[in-house]
């Protein structure tokens, strides 16, 4: 049954728990929410629309004077099957983790290595999440999505969706159109594991080498050891986006700085890992004035909300970082988390 709050507190909304209030909340658990909608407001694309699943990639620097929608239909159902795949679809409301930890039960692999990642099935195609040299579009077979605009289904393939790095069609042409209400996911039964990023190997030998249990479990002990956890430390996991830049100035930063962490990305394009950047930079550790933001002490992609911070106040800290690698390595990097 549809739901409206009016002046809706988000507080429990964010991960980074700030304080921001929405003009109307709703929940959605199916496209007959979306049709009720737009008998209640006329034409929603006439609104100001924020679609908030876990709220992981969110910081709130203003109140939100508009509509925002919150998925709740939480499921995992098998779609077909043959011997050497499984479709499956999953509700935009289910939780990301536990969907990876649904698939590594059933000896399904392709999501292992996004485990612990937070957050909700319906950001994975439009945020296109990724890590430990996986992303969410190797998976994804199809999206189906609701038109803000009348109420009608439809379903994009993965062309369609036109995924980049932490990119789709859903940040584009798309937003505000469309709200995605279940993803379809191609896992494999005979799955290639993908191993050989950053410290993920060495992790996986330590558990006895590689299977997708051993996989996920690496990566979880990875993600703990680095990560603060949102219920204990407000944060919205990576702020920023690694750069990719042309080889040729890769080349030009490696000259100077031979221990700069790079990954391949695309003929004549490198990935230059920005929490090194922001480490090199003496940035970890670092808070604001006020003690209450700053960049987390063993991870430097992730600001952190030390207590009472305002969204203005975490946006200046990562103005502040992104000033900093600017002024020594010539390259700005950009938000991963969506600023409001």
């Amino acid at each position: 049954m549809l739901q409206i709050t009016e002046n809706a507190q988000l507080k429990e909304f964010n991960s980074f728990g700030v304080e921001a209030s929405a003009r109307w909340l709703c929940t959605y658990n199916s496209p007959d929410d979306i049709r009720q909608l737009i008998e209640h407001f006329g034409h929603l694309t006439d609104k100001h629309i924020l679609i908030i699943g876990g709220g992981c990639n969110l910081l709130f620097v203003n109140n939100f004077d508009g509509l925002v929608i919150h998925p709740t239909n939480d499921y995992i159902n098998i779609v077909d099957e043959t011997d050497d795949y499984c479709l499956v679809k999953a509700g935009a409301g289910t939780e990301w983790d536990s969907l990876v930890a649904w698939a590594v039960e059933r000896n399904l692999g392709g999501l292992e290595n996004l485990s612990l990642i937070p957050g909700t099935v319906g950001a994975s195609p439009v945020q296109n999440i990724g890590a430990y040299g996986r992303e969410a579009k190797d998976a994804i077979e199809s999206v189906n999505v609701v038109s803000l605009a009348d109420g009608s289904t439809a379903t994009l393939s993965n062309a369609e969706c036109r995924f980049g790095y932490r990119d789709s069609v859903f940040k584009h042409e798309l937003k505000d159109k469309y709200l995605v209400d279940s993803v379809i996911y191609k896992l494999q039964k005979n799955p290639q594991f993908v191993t050989h990023y950053g410290s993920l190997s060495g992790e996986i030998e330590k558990l006895g080498g590689a299977s997708l249990r051993t996989i996920r479990q690496a990566v979880i002990n990875i993600r703990n050891s680095k990560l603060p956890d949102p219920k204990v430390t407000g944060n919205a996991g990576s702020f920023f986006k690694n750069p990719v830049v042309e080889q040729s100035v890769a080349e030009r930063l490696k000259a100077d700085y031979p221990e700069m962490v790079t990954y391949p990305a695309g003929p004549g394009l490198v990935k230059i890992a920005a929490g090194w950047m922001i480490d090199r930079c003496g940035l970890k550790g670092y808070t604001n004035a006020a003690k209450t933001a700053g960049v987390h002490t063993q991870q430097a992609l992730v600001l952190v909300n030390l207590g009472g911070a305002t969204g203005n106040e975490i946006i200046e800290v990562a103005h502040h970082v992104q000033n900093a690698v600017a002024e020594k390595f010539g390259i700005r990097i950009e938000p991963e988390a969506i600023v409001i």
